[in-house]
């Protein structure tokens, strides 16, 4: 067994949970499979974005900023789980890498991406104390700049565009409202508050409570036209941010906005239960992103005397039963498929077209089941 994934075996061993053994199994599985040095440097590590991997993945020519952002959150996510000191190297490793393979910087034109991170190196922070003044400076700095009164608000999906989605807004709406409590800016709450009353003001579907993904300005900050395609990370981001800013609100405005989403995707989003997929490449991490921010809600949203979180909470673990149920047996262990409802499909080459040889389709499936595991610690009452 590979010593990146020996903390991993151990914990599916010694854990006494279903949920938590089941989530340790698929984290040797993802790091098994993907989790490579970058470039053969020491001390380094990224995530192959596809898996058997292609020669130009080998050398992480397609890295996917923002999938190792989700890769480093899953892994916090299990230190959580199961405290391993080779873990919290693997954590040091991979944010090292990161910025080694993205040539020194901790940003890119992407701001749905630098939320992401921002978003990992906060968590990782708070789990094991890596250093993040520098980066979450550089980030927030960037996103703050961001903000213009075109269509009324928001902040850019990319540098220099002319488009706005959730997809920017909802990640850096929940990055600056923990940020705000953990040494950025006071103000970066109002600046969440502000990001999310745009999207509730100009994305949200009257008809379903659902979330458009975004839309165009023109020049002059009119909305141009409006990209109506749902897609479920779009509500997770939304939702989370919805949850943050319930946090010493008295209004219930943001319990009320959470519990409507949460219910218009059990409603819309799921069959069964059960969260739809998006196919592989970005779409691959939809699901899983919208399971991690339920578990949230529903660990969060009792306490304000709401029944949202058990909707939420059923949501994640019919989720997570199904891509368990339906996972197929690789190398290394449990592979999952892109739609959680059905059998997945173990590739046999790395020409082969299969969307379960990417990185983001594994991390969602093993995110799903970190988000379980969550919820089992929250049932029996543990610390963590």
């Amino acid at each position: 067994m590979s010593q990146r994934a020996e903390y991993a075996e151990g914990a599916a061993e010694e854990s006494p949970s279903l949920w938590a053994a089941r989530a340790a199994v698929a984290e040797r599985a993802v790091l098994a499979r993907h989790l490579r040095r970058v470039w053969a440097l020491p001390g380094t590590r990224l995530g192959l974005a596809g898996w058997p991997p292609t020669s130009r993945q080998r050398l992480h020519w397609n890295w996917n900023y923002w999938w190792q952002a989700h890769l480093l959150d899953c892994l916090v996510d299990a230190q959580l789980r199961h405290p391993h000191p080779g873990r919290a190297s693997t954590i040091n490793r991979l944010v090292r890498g990161v910025r080694l393979r993205n040539f020194g910087k901790w940003t890119n034109d992407l701001n749905d991406d630098i939320s992401w991170l921002g978003l990992a190196l906060l968590r990782a922070h708070e789990c094991e104390e890596i250093a993040i003044a520098k980066p979450l400076s550089r980030i927030t700095d960037q996103l703050r700049g961001e903000w213009t009164d075109h269509a009324g608000g928001g902040i850019w999906w990319k540098r220099g565009g002319d488009f706005k989605n959730v997809p920017a807004n909802g990640p850096a709406a929940i990055l600056f409202v923990r940020w705000s409590d953990a040494g950025g800016e006071r103000s970066d709450r109002q600046r969440a508050r502000s990001m999310t009353e745009w999207m509730e003001k100009v994305l949200v579907d009257e008809k379903t409570g659902l979330l458009w993904d975004g839309l165009y300005v023109t020049p002059d900050g009119d909305i141009r036209d409006f990209v109506k395609i749902v897609y479920t990370y779009c509500q997770g981001v939304f939702l989370g941010a919805c949850v943050e800013l319930a946090e010493g609100d008295t209004s219930g405005v943001w319990v009320s906005r959470a519990e409507r989403t949460i219910r218009a995707v059990a409603t819309h989003l799921a069959d069964d239960g059960v969260l739809r997929g998006r196919g592989g490449g970005d779409g691959g991490l939809f699901a899983g992103i919208l399971a991690r921010y339920l578990a949230l809600a529903a660990a969060r949203l009792p306490k304000f005397g709401s029944d949202g979180g058990e909707v939420a909470s059923r949501l994640v673990l019919a989720s997570a039963e199904a891509a368990w149920k339906n996972r197929a047996l690789a190398r290394g262990g449990p592979l999952f498929g892109p739609e959680w409802s059905r059998p997945a499909q173990e590739p046999r080459s790395a020409t082969q077209k299969l969307v379960e040889r990417d990185l983001s389709v594994q991390l969602s499936g093993w995110m799903t089941l970190e988000a379980a595991a969550a919820l089992e610690r929250a049932q029996l009452g543990s610390p963590r």
